[in-house]
């Protein structure tokens, strides 16, 4: 039994939702997000909030229970609080500049690396080292994140690279000299 499709989702207050059969749509203070889920899950509201229902106990349908779950929840919270993620860019000469839509990455390459935002994700360079994500869809900011982490992932000597504000990188030791 799914403990997570389970739940009850809490409606936070000032967000509207709209359910037509299998499509959700979901409007808070910070924008509106739409999407399509699976026939074999029942989505309801009921007056404790957003339950969702399996109609049979195959292992697929068990699993698209919580994430569907998930997804929704995740909804909730996009519209109401939203989502961000931060990276650290390390590295001699390393930097990131904002110009318009795109993220211009000097990461030692022989060339710039562009990276085009998109649509739905806002971002913000407080310094030439932090890139600040931020944005309702939590799956369009977390792909954004790591697209743009993976134009140069830290390395685990120096350290260098981009890397999520949070994360730790595990160092190795370097050569020995001559024993």
């Amino acid at each position: 039994m799914s403990r997570i499709g389970n739940r009850v989702l809490q409606i936070p207050a000032g967000v509207e939702i709209k359910i037509d059969g299998n499509d959700i749509t979901i409007k808070g203070a910070k924008g509106e997000l739409k999407k399509s889920f699976s026939p074999l899950i029942k989505i309801t509201t009921t007056p404790l909030g957003i339950k969702t229902e399996r109609s049979n106990d195959v292992k697929t349908t068990k699993q698209l229970h919580g994430t569907t779950n998930s997804i929704i929840s995740w909804m909730l919270l996009g519209v109401s609080v939203g989502f961000e993620k931060e990276l650290e860019i390390n590295g001699v000469g390393y930097r990131a500049a904002l110009a318009g839509d795109k993220i211009n990455l000097s990461l030692g390459y022989s060339h710039p690396v562009e990276y085009h935002i998109p649509k739905g994700v806002s971002v913000e360079i407080p310094k030439p080292t932090i890139i600040k994500l931020s944005g309702i869809d939590k799956q369009v900011v977390g792909q954004a994140a790591a697209h743009i982490r993976a134009y140069r992932q830290p390395e685990p000597y120096k350290g260098k690279g981009i890397k999520y504000k949070d994360e730790h990188i595990i160092r190795k030791e370097g050569k020995k000299a001559g024993k």
